[in-house]
Parts: structure tokens; sequence; C-alpha cells
């Protein structure tokens, strides 16, 4: 008989995202994003991090006002990350996300033509970013679905 106690693909590819996001250098927020295409199969992982070929020891991680002086100046978040990553063209596809996506993201992802986002925490719900992202994500049609329970990535080894 078949083992029955697998994880869903939600929990599985939610646990791809928070793979992804132990890449990321950030020291307070650490996101990771997963692409899957509507036959399951993982096209896009990202997380949030620096450009290629800019040095993490050279820009600050720091976040405060001064944004030439802050991260927020560098820093490629994981859901653009992840499209630009891409191994094919996203329509139609899934994004699993760590993280409610910013407004900027949300322009990405519905440029790309990705018509679903599951996420996992949206912390930052009451910002104006995340307002703007939401409004826009609902008016191009992408569904948005919120996993009800945290993705645990505990593994045991014998």
């Amino acid at each position: 008989m078949k083992r029955l106690d697998v994880i869903s693909w939600d929990d599985y590819f939610m646990g791809m995202a928070h793979l992804s996001a132990k890449r990321s250098k950030d020291p307070n927020t650490q996101v990771g994003a997963c692409i899957v295409t509507p036959l399951k199969k993982v096209v896009g992982l990202g997380y949030n991090g620096f450009p290629t070929g800019i040095s993490d020891d050279d820009f600050p991680w720091d976040s405060h006002d001064d944004y030439e002086n802050s991260k927020y100046a560098y820093v490629v978040h994981a859901e653009l990350n992840a499209i630009l990553n891409a191994t094919t063209k996203l329509d139609g596809c899934t994004m699993y996300v760590s993280l409610f996506p910013c407004n900027e993201c949300a322009k990405a992802i519905i440029q790309s033509g990705i018509k679903e986002l599951v996420y996992e925490s949206d912390k930052y719900a009451n910002t104006s970013s995340v307002i703007a992202s939401k409004r826009m994500l609902s008016q191009a049609g992408v569904k948005l679905t919120k996993l009800d329970h945290k993705v645990d990535l505990s593994i045991s080894i014998q």
C-alpha cells in the first residue's frame, strides 16, 4: 500500500520558497519565491539579495530613511528574482512567496502572466505598498490565496 502521509503541493512549493529564502543575506527579512506551471513543474526560484555582480560586502544591509545608504536602493526582491530566473514563459503559472509582495513586485507578477499568488505572511498588509499591490493584482485577475498555516521545513534525520 502506498504511503498516504505526504505533504501537500502547497506545502511542497512553499517549502521551496522557504529553502530559497535561506540564501538571503538580509539580516532582517529573508523572503523566497517559487514559480510553478499548471502541471506542477518548478520554473523559477528566487530570494531577496543584491543583483549579480554586486558585492554584498560593499553595499549596505541597513534599512533606514537615507535611501542611498539603505538596502532598499539595491536589493532585488525574491519575486522579481524568481521571474528573472524563470526557464520558460510564465503565462498561467502560480507563484508561491513567503511574504506578500510589494507594489513593484506586483507589477512584475502581472506583467509576466502569473495568474495565482500563494502567500504565507501578510505582515505589511496595512502599508501603502501592499494595499496598492493587492489593488493591482485583483484588478489584473490574479488569484490571491493565503495559506492557513505556516509551512514547517524541519527535517528529522535518523
